[in-house]
């Protein structure tokens, strides 16, 4: 069962602490982690790129030229594919690129995720983050006193309008809960500082 230093806010320590070993201890699956991902900015994707057909073109409606006798090839309309400024033949249209995969899959990649992180030594769990009120400087003053000056991913076990507030102006900080962490947001940030209440109430969800 992997153990990590209980830390508090100021950065002093106060004890250690054991996570859930099916989930913060596991081997992690990076194949199922780039599934996880690829699925995840896939349904980032808008798809709202569009083309015209030959239906949607403007003008054409009149046959140019009598269908024989010219000399020239039969020709219907100056909005066919072939003609410059005709329609688009097998051009994109709008659609959804979003797909899911199978629940156990993506637990899977969340527990890998997480594992990873310990693995790597890239973890820090605070007893608890208290900040009065919205201010960003205490984020700061917090992030220093942990020694932490790369991209910090945030995870508290509820919602706490402070705590996102305070760090809503730092590019390099996002504050999650539980229920929201994904396999994208773990793998893009550097850091993750996680509360006590979170990487139990993750133990539990996840195990």
């Amino acid at each position: 069962m992997p153990k990590v230093a209980l830390l508090k806010q100021d950065g002093s320590q106060a004890g250690d602490m054991e996570l859930n070993d099916s989930v913060f201890g596991i081997e992690p699956n990076t194949h199922v982690l780039h599934e996880a991902v690829v699925m995840q900015r896939a349904s980032m994707r808008q798809g709202t790129h569009a083309v015209k057909n030959r239906s949607e073109v403007r003008g054409g409606g009149r046959k140019p030229w009598r269908q024989k006798g010219t000399g020239r090839a039969r020709q219907g309309s100056i909005r066919s594919p072939q003609w410059v400024g005709g329609g688009t033949v097998f051009g994109p249209t709008p659609r959804s690129y979003s797909y899911k995969l199978p629940k156990k899959v993506r637990r899977l990649a969340l527990r890998s995720a997480l594992s990873s992180k310990v693995k790597e030594d890239n973890i820090v769990v605070l007893e608890s983050i208290a900040i009065d009120a919205p201010k960003t400087k205490e984020v700061v003053k917090m992030l220093e006193a942990l020694n932490v000056d790369t991209k910090v991913l945030i995870v508290t076990a509820e919602k706490d309008e402070t705590v996102m507030r305070s760090a809503n102006n730092l590019q390099s900080v996002k504050v999650l809960t539980v229920e929201e962490m994904n396999v994208l947001d773990l793998l893009s940030h550097d850091k993750l500082i996680v509360t006590k209440d979170a990487a139990e109430k993750a133990g539990e969800v996840l195990s």
